[in-house]
């Protein structure tokens, strides 16, 4: 264990158990393992839960034989490998670890549950949304269940049985949030306030950046209404310290992860961060790279320096007795 200057404890290895999701035919009867898995320090070290609901792997069979193209269509929708970030850091710094494991082509965990695009549901009737934005992104075809991707067209060859959509919502969306609600719960308990960062990964935005260089990370707080803009201006301090080109906001500011447990005055804070695929993945974006640790590294350091600034947020008087 190495003691930091703060008095937290950044392990180089964190010891952690593993709490298994609520259920294990989440996604049919051809799916063996868990939905998400949640891996949670029993001392819990640092005040900063990471999430990483876009990585899910695991198709069952009945899901590639009812995709147009199985061949290419998975990987489209995912953060490709994302969660091999997450759990590099989460290791290196002592943060509890979220990982979902369904693919976001069964559920996506980023969209309120009544974020649907009904017309491809089969035996319902549509449901009106109290989301503003959610009927633009159903009808752009990236809704709780994706039904086309920008410039390949649709993803599944018939529509969906409305028992079946209500089955993952209840057998993972909902518990997957319950597992993100508990866990801030507990972390705020102990420190006196929160942090979710909900990882994600993009593709490359060449041009966005100064001079037209690529932006390799864009941190998200929902425009300031998901957590103190103390800790925003942190994550993108450091990064920009360790020469990482970064934004605010534009073009991922967040989405249902933060406005579902960000709470700001029960000091519970969430932020986003999206790394860019060509900063950790191949060359042809597909597999983990030799970039990989090191943009790790990169995000523990700023994980640290979050979790110093959330315990700070949270109780300053425990975390000078820490130190002393």
């Amino acid at each position: 264990m190495r003691l930091g200057a703060s008095g937290f404890d950044f392990p180089n290895q964190a010891s952690k158990s593993d709490v298994m999701a609520e259920s294990e035919e989440a996604m049919g009867e051809d799916h063996m393992g868990a939905p998400f898995s949640l891996s949670l320090p029993e001392s819990l070290p640092v005040p900063i839960l990471i999430a990483v609901p876009h990585a899910g792997r695991d198709y069952p069979d009945s899901i590639t034989a009812a995709m147009r193209e199985p061949a290419w269509g998975p990987s489209k929708l995912e953060d490709r490998f994302v969660d091999q970030l997450g759990s590099v850091v989460a290791e290196a710094t002592g943060a509890a670890l979220l990982v979902a494991h369904a693919p976001r082509a069964v559920i996506d965990l980023n969209r309120a549950p009544d974020d649907v695009d009904w017309s491809m549901i089969s035996g319902s009737t549509p449901r009106r949304t109290s989301h503003s934005a959610a009927n633009r992104r159903a009808r752009s075809g990236l809704g709780l269940v994706p039904r086309r991707l920008p410039g390949l067209g649709e993803v599944w060859r018939q529509r969906l049985a409305a028992e079946e959509l209500e089955q993952r919502i209840e057998t993972i969306h909902r518990p997957y949030h319950r597992a993100v609600g508990d866990t801030l719960e507990r972390l705020r308990d102990r420190w006196g306030a929160a942090l979710l960062i909900d990882l994600h990964s993009m593709p490359p935005l060449t041009g966005q950046g100064r001079g037209g260089e690529t932006t390799e990370f864009v941190v998200g707080d929902r425009f300031g209404a998901s957590c103190s803009g103390r800790l925003s201006a942190v994550a993108l301090h450091r990064l920009g310290a360790m020469g990482r080109l970064a934004a605010h906001n534009r073009p991922y500011s967040g989405g249902y992860g933060l406005d579902h447990h960000a709470a700001q005055r029960r000091g519970i804070h969430a932020l986003q961060i999206e790394v860019c695929r060509a900063s950790y993945l191949d060359a042809r974006l597909d597999q983990p790279g030799p970039r990989l640790p090191a943009v790790a590294r990169t995000l523990a350091t700023v994980v640290r320096a979050l979790a110093l600034e959330v315990a700070e947020l949270g109780d300053p008087g425990r975390l000078h007795e820490a130190a002393e």
